[in-house]
């Protein structure tokens, strides 16, 4: 008897432990997918314009990558840092955390950038705040001697003090096509999926996050305070302001400016509840995602002096 029946019991482990192995590199695979914004559910997509970088290219993520990189160039821009100092941090927090704010790590690492409590760059409340942590990035770049004219690799190796120095640089091109399209200098580019579910969205956390990104100045005063004297409406405007360093684009585009705001209103839609973007005669709407950004039709205000959020209601 147990000359058959150790045989039978020897296949059975074997197709189980076959089974176990299927399963695991299954798991394996939608863990990849899912950090590294590969196939699976809708999502964020910034195309290249055929004549700017990596022509023709594309780079597709979640909307919580996408609203992680919107807040990593906000922060930077907002100091007035140059575009190359967003794709160093872009691509610094795409290898450390493919643009997620985690919240575990190698020792007591968190966040975008797997920084450590314990070495200085702040709280654990602080470093999984994504604005914070991104700017604590921009503050020890900036004391990166020429850190602008370093390979990337170099330049992200000097803040981080990572044990895999060279792991930075495959991720350059992505983080070039992200910090072109959400520094606005290419524009209408990024578009994200519609919503799903029917919770509305509050004008005011629309505000607030945009204060919380690029400084109170973004908006006036009475924007800011939320004490208009109107009732509440659904629509934020975002003035663009003319000329200065982040003026209008070569050869009279709309305003860089302009599109760095509405891409992070894309980028943010998920998370804030945002079903209609528009600027410069062209408009994003959540219900119509799958097409980008189209004409806004010949009576649609084509002016480049703000930007028009407007939250589900």
């Amino acid at each position: 008897m147990s000359e058959t029946a150790s045989p039978i019991r020897h296949g059975r482990l074997l197709r189980i432990a076959a089974a176990l192995v299927v399963l695991l590199a299954l798991a394996g695979y939608v863990v990849v997918q899912y950090m590294t914004g590969g196939a699976g559910p809708p999502r964020c997509v910034v195309r290249a314009t055929e004549s700017g970088d990596g022509a023709g290219s594309t780079y597709e993520m979640s909307p919580e990558q996408a609203a992680n990189a919107a807040t990593i160039s906000a922060v930077g821009t907002t100091r007035g840092l140059p575009e190359r100092a967003v794709t160093i941090a872009l691509a610094t927090a795409l290898q450390e955390s493919a643009l997620r704010n985690l919240e575990h790590g190698d020792r007591d690492s968190l966040g975008l950038f797997q920084q450590r409590p314990s070495k200085g760059w702040g709280t654990e409340e602080q470093i999984l705040d994504p604005v914070y942590s991104a700017g604590e990035f921009y503050d020890h770049l900036a004391t990166v001697p020429g850190y602008s004219r370093l390979p990337l690799t170099e330049a992200a190796q000097r803040v981080q003090r990572s044990g895999f120095p060279q792991a930075y640089a495959k991720h350059e091109p992505d983080a070039t096509l992200l910090a072109a399209a959400l520094t606005g200098r290419t524009p209408a580019v990024l578009t994200c999926p519609a919503l799903s579910g029917t919770a509305v969205g509050d004008p005011a956390k629309v505000r607030a996050e945009l204060v919380r990104a690029f400084g109170p100045k973004v908006l006036p005063a009475a924007e800011t305070s939320g004490q208009a004297g109107a009732p509440r409406v659904a629509e934020v405007s975002v003035p663009v302001a003319a000329g200065g360093a982040r003026g209008e684009m070569a050869g009279g585009k709309p305003a860089r400016r302009g599109w760095e705001l509405a891409h992070w209103a894309v980028a943010q839609s998920a998370a804030l509840r945002i079903g209609e973007v528009s600027y410069a005669g062209r408009v994003w709407k959540a219900k119509e995602a799958g097409r980008g950004w189209q004409s806004a039709g010949g009576d649609a205000d084509a002016s480049t002096t703000a930007v028009r959020i407007r939250t589900v209601q």
